[in-house]
């Protein structure tokens, strides 16, 4: 044979090109690599540059992870929608765009700008010294432990902050009129009285009777409805560190040893509570001027030791620590660290009630006061016992966990037909739960894990009741579970479900009667549009009284030109009602409300001139989002095949 394939390669090539030429002839070199260049799709275009596949698709990756830390027990699939996508795109867009016009336009942003917006942000509040400032060395510290350097950081703010002053060029400069203004608020705060009365459908309930007809032809119409979802009632058994950590045994002895050789990990930190008088002396001042500050301040420590009792209106008086003085020199509890060294060592070497020698540091002269002392002693054995427990078991849990792990998942494979011996080899709890191909929404632990459920809806396990294999679904965590019962996905059948059929269509007929009542009630009411209605109410948008939002909105769009009105509001499963609309009540000019709605309409109509504005740029530098026709292709596509 492979004599044959060396003696004739030519041939065999020329066949080759002929069976493989074709299939670009048919296919194209596009449809072919249409697979490989998925990514590289255009999926939006702003000002002639392109936003990539692959861009929307990280961008919703960081979108879906960042709501994941925010909601933790969300379902992540419902981020994974065309809606979803459409709406970080629209985010990409706008970034892009607004990018451009700072660009465009030279909008900077300066020096200054970015240390104001830095001092600013509450993220970076744990790198502020005490002065307020930023200690450079903690925020690159900080950045670093979030994978960013400050240059590439400083420079994404930037960019953000110019993209905000494209639209705060327009935004902090809408000016309404103040006839304009007045005819929103007018609009917004318009009162009228009104006439209702409500033919509320669960009223009809007991005059309804509906056929088997009816209720047979609602079924059909709505099997929908009665669809369920493919479940499983099953056992799952889970094996991880705390289920081997309580099956240790662990003396008394070892415990106590444990805690005294770690004494200190168990002693809480000392704490000193302490005032002080500060006399600012820099110490780059000159010689003389220091000594002329020292003698101020030993004067002033002569007078605190003379009368100990009036150390807090000595520092009113004198400090020159604007923080505390006017606190009597408190600094409240701090720990070591806290303060200057000299200062420390200080405070750490004194007792309570003792006032200090001279302490000179780099801000000058102390005179510091001990108040109290707290911490520094060991918690209780009892105290700590079942964090000591955690502590020794932990590491023998670890290596009893390996050996574990490997018994377990030869077990659940070796003995497929129950859990037992995995219970009673291992000394575990089985568990019971009706389980779906998807997560529960707000469900945590081993059933949240779309991996185990895979296993346990895999064809095998459905079929045989087999037990899954060992899944691991955590860090230090096997579970296998196997199928007690299996229901299909299925529409139920109308005995099923006949009680809940009924009852919709005893609503859904209800509701008819009530809107037949109700539209009979309103044309009578044209006829005679001075009859009255039983409840009379003032209503508008800020007042609804608990109507509905559709009252509400009949009630304002009345015309009254004529006198009267009359409308009707069908309000569908809930009823119907009947309104006569009779005056507007006209609004006193000293009227508070007027005031209040002023900022309120001035913001809507700030934001209103901000979209227009945005939606001109979109315009002006040709932004053209393609996802929705690539959705379609795609679509057509899967279509055809």
């Amino acid at each position: 044979m492979f004599d044959f394939v060396r003696t004739h390669t030519k041939l065999l090539q020329f066949i080759l090109v002929l069976l493989i030429f074709p299939s670009f002839v048919v296919f194209g070199i596009q449809g072919y690599s249409r697979f490989t260049d998925a990514s590289n799709a255009t999926v939006a275009k702003v000002g002639g540059h392109e936003i990539k596949q692959s861009e929307l698709d990280q961008a919703h990756r960081v979108q879906v992870e960042r709501m994941r830390q925010q909601m933790p027990g969300v379902d992540p699939k419902l981020f994974d929608s065309p809606e979803a996508k459409r709406q970080v795109l629209d985010g990409l867009v706008r970034d892009r765009l607004l990018q451009t016009v700072a660009v465009k336009e030279n909008i900077r942003v300066s020096d200054a700008q970015l240390v104001n917006a830095l001092q600013k942000m509450p993220e970076l509040a744990a790198v502020r010294d005490a002065s307020g400032k930023i200690d450079r060395e903690a925020y690159k510290a900080f950045l670093a432990a979030r994978g960013l350097s400050d240059q590439a950081f400083e420079a994404d703010l930037q960019q953000g902050l110019s993209r905000q002053q494209v639209m705060q060029g327009v935004s902090a400069s809408t000016l309404a009129g103040k006839a304009a203004t007045d005819a929103v608020i007018d609009a917004m705060l318009e009162r009228r009285e009104a006439q209702l009365q409500r033919f509320d459908a669960k009223d009809y309930l007991t005059k309804v009777n509906p056929s088997d007809t009816d209720v047979e032809a609602f079924y059909k119409q709505n099997q929908a409805q009665f669809h369920t979802n493919e479940e499983a009632r099953i056992e799952y058994v889970v094996l991880d560190l705390n289920a081997v950590k309580g099956q240790l045994s662990l003396s008394e002895d070892d415990l106590r040893k444990y805690y005294t050789e770690n004494i200190k990990r168990y002693t809480s930190t000392e704490e000193r509570h302490a005032a002080h008088i500060l006399i600012n002396a820099p110490k780059d001042a000159p010689a003389a001027e220091r000594e002329k500050v020292k003698a101020k301040a030993q004067a002033l420590l002569a007078e605190a030791r003379k009368n100990p009792a009036g150390f807090a209106e000595l520092a009113k008086k004198n400090s020159q620590d604007e923080g505390s003085a006017p606190r009597g020199g408190d600094l409240d509890f701090f720990g070591r660290g806290a303060m200057v060294k000299p200062f420390e060592d200080a405070a750490f070497a004194m007792k309570p009630g003792d006032i200090s020698d001279l302490v000179e540091s780099e801000f000058g002269f102390h005179i510091i006061k001990l108040l109290e002392v707290r911490g520094g002693e060991p918690k209780p054995f009892e105290a700590v016992r079942a964090q000591i427990v955690d502590e020794v078991s932990k590491p023998q849990a670890q290596k009893r966990y390996a050996e574990a792990a490997e018994q377990f998942t030869n077990t659940a494979y070796e003995q497929p037909d129950s859990l037992q011996p995995l219970v009673d080899k291992l000394k575990l709890t089985k568990v019971e739960a009706t389980v779906q191909r998807t997560p529960a929404p707000g469900v945590t632990g081993p059933l949240s894990q779309p991996k185990l459920l895979e296993a346990i809806f895999a064809t095998d396990s459905v079929k045989s009741k087999h037990n899954t294999e060992a899944i691991e679904t955590g860090p230090n965590q096997l579970v296998s579970a196997r199928i007690v019962e299996y229901h299909p996905e299925r529409i139920q059948p109308l005995a099923e479900v006949r009680d809940r059929v009924l009852t919709q269509v005893r609503a859904q007929q209800a509701a008819a009667a009530a809107r037949k009542d109700g539209e009979a009630r309103v044309a009578t009411l044209r006829q005679n549009p001075n009859e009255a209605l039983p409840q009379t109410l003032t209503l508008s948008r800020s007042q609804t009284e608990k109507q509905p939002r559709k009252v509400i909105d009949a009630v304002l769009r009345a015309d009254l030109a004529k006198g009267p009105a009359v409308a009707g509001v069908d309000l569908g499963d809930e009823g119907f009602v009947a309104i006569r609309v009779v005056k507007r009540i006209e609004r006193a000019p000293s009227d508070p409300d007027n005031e209040r709605a002023r900022p309120f309409v001035a913001q809507t109509l700030s934001a209103a001139e901000s979209a227009a504005y945005y939606e001109a740029l979109k315009r002006r530098y040709k932004v053209d989002v393609t996802l929705k026709a690539q959705a379609a292709d795609d679509a057509a596509s899967a279509a055809s095949k």
